[in-house]
């Protein structure tokens, strides 16, 4: 039991250690990603009905601009917000930890599971071995 926690806990120290974003502020990220600059209403309008309260949405704002996840441009009396942590970023590295500690720190053992697990069409996997293939001869280009 001992062992379990310390093991829960190292894992929690580890994914703070990644920037976890909680569920509210990945949602205002991932309209901030995709507007790439935004005020407040229009983070608020991107929002399905019943949409949160402004002041809601400012205390979050304010919370990720002191955790550096995002900044903003004073204008005027507004604030335009935009992302500091990047997508790519804070996905490699929710995606690198996840492989890490579920996956004994194996990506081949991640896509192993990936491949058996996900429900993919035919498409899918021919865009999958397509993508593959070109990495494989990316790798021995380099080699």
């Amino acid at each position: 039991m001992i062992i379990l926690y310390y093991y829960i806990c190292s894992i929690k120290t580890i994914i703070v250690d990644i920037k976890q974003l909680n569920k509210s502020e990945l949602q205002i990220m991932k309209y901030l990603w995709m507007l790439e600059k935004g005020f407040m209403k229009d983070i608020v309008e991107k929002f399905p009905e019943p949409r949160p309260a402004y002041t809601t949405i400012s205390t979050l704002l304010k919370r990720m601009t002191d955790k550096e996840y995002i900044g903003f441009e004073r204008l005027g009396r507004d604030k335009q917000y935009f992302p500091i942590l990047k997508k790519n970023d804070y996905f490699t590295k929710q995606v690198n930890g996840m492989i890490q500690h579920f996956f004994n720190d194996s990506k081949a053992q991640f896509a192993s599971f990936f491949a058996k697990n996900a429900d993919l069409s035919v498409q899918e996997l021919e865009e999958l071995q397509a993508l593959l293939k070109q990495k494989m001869d990316q790798k021995k280009a380099n080699d």
